[in-house]
């Protein structure tokens, strides 16, 4: 077997992946472009390991590392997503950095007003 092959198929599912992960809103979108990358990875790993022709499969047992990795990366990376969509109601990534944004901003302007208040009733005070 020609190592090109599965090399360029892997070259091939790493660029969908990192399409992916630069082009979607969605969070769950980007975590499947992140798992198509891994799965790109593990390609790799196992054609090299035999192409090589590896007496000790390091390259597949790597690939069961980042396999088990990913699984985790995944069942973490939805329980947030979950958490964020109950509390927010979107799981837009772009609503979510400004959501946050908006509420640092929100803070800020409510500590504004609550220190107007404050001198308006010490002025109010005062002249009485």
């Amino acid at each position: 077997m020609h190592l090109a092959y599965p090399a360029v198929l892997a070259a091939l599912l790493f660029c969908t992946g990192l399409y992916g992960v630069l082009a979607r809103r969605n969070a769950i979108l980007v975590l499947m472009s992140v798992e198509l990358m891994l799965n790109a990875v593990n390609l790799n790993l196992v054609a090299f390991d035999v192409w090589l022709r590896d007496a000790l499969h390091a390259g597949q047992a790597l690939t069961l590392f980042t396999i088990a990795i990913a699984a985790a990366e995944i069942g973490i990376g939805l329980s947030i997503v979950l958490m964020v969509y109950r509390n927010r109601g979107t799981s837009d990534i772009d609503k979510l950095r400004d959501t946050v944004e908006g509420q640092a901003a929100d803070d800020e302007a409510s500590a504004m007003a609550h220190k107007a208040a404050q001198e308006a009733a010490q002025k109010a005070e005062a002249a009485a």
